[in-house]
């Protein structure tokens, strides 16, 4: 589960990025808003986190460009702001939640993965297809109970296909979600870990279909 953290103060966003590292997701941090605009482009995301009072625009104005390009990644905003009506402005601009500073990191935590929970896996813990179960709050996945034998990007791969089950995904939407830190990957590699895949969740009541030219489809046999 990758997280953009759009957040000016370095001392916050590293606290951040450190103890939501700790806990499984892997989080990128940027200070300015165009550059988190840039990046949404380049690499694949699950989730933001925006603090509002950035350097080169206001928090709320990078919120309303991002959802006028119909980007539908649930977005939480953290911020220093506690005004009701800021709130309501935030919620009413297409922010999924809305925590002021300062704040426990327990309840952040707890609220981030609500989010996850309500946005990909329908209001529960367990993304299921076939005999497959990806557990979003211990990012584990299981086969009839049972931990799948994947290599750690193998099983970043079927994530995504789980999270996004039923929808084709561009094998550059893969790319994007497995590049971290500007890490880049071999041409092939994205056929190659599908084919490792494959194999590995073949008894299990699900497939991946390829579609040339589009990407791939997790579905049920």
């Amino acid at each position: 589960m990758k997280i953009l953290l759009i957040e000016d103060d370095q001392v916050l966003a590293d606290g951040l990025t450190q103890t939501l590292s700790n806990s499984g997701y892997s989080v990128t941090g940027v200070t300015h808003g165009a550059y988190a605009e840039h990046l949404l482009k380049a690499q694949g995301f699950d989730l933001i986190i925006l603090d509002l009072g950035l350097p080169d625009m206001d928090g709320l104005q990078l919120l309303r460009s991002l959802r006028s390009q119909k980007l539908l990644l649930p977005i939480m905003i953290l911020t220093a702001r506690d005004d009701i009506n800021d709130r309501i402005e935030g919620i009413s601009q297409g922010a999924d939640d809305y925590m002021t500073k300062p704040f426990e990191l327990r309840e952040l935590e707890a609220r981030l993965h609500a989010l996850v929970r309500r946005c990909y896996g329908g209001f529960t813990d367990i993304v299921e297809i076939g005999n497959l179960q990806l557990d979003t709050s211990n990012k584990q996945i299981l086969a009839k109970g049972e931990l799948l034998n994947l290599s750690a990007r193998e099983s970043a791969v079927l994530e995504v296909l789980m999270l996004q089950k039923g929808r084709v995904i561009s094998k550059d939407k893969i790319a994007q979600h497995l590049s971290l830190h500007g890490d880049a990957l071999a041409d092939n590699a994205i056929e190659v870990y599908i084919h490792r895949i494959r194999k590995c969740i073949q008894p299990y009541e699900v497939s991946i279909r390829t579609f040339r030219g589009l990407g791939y489809l997790l579905e049920d046999k």
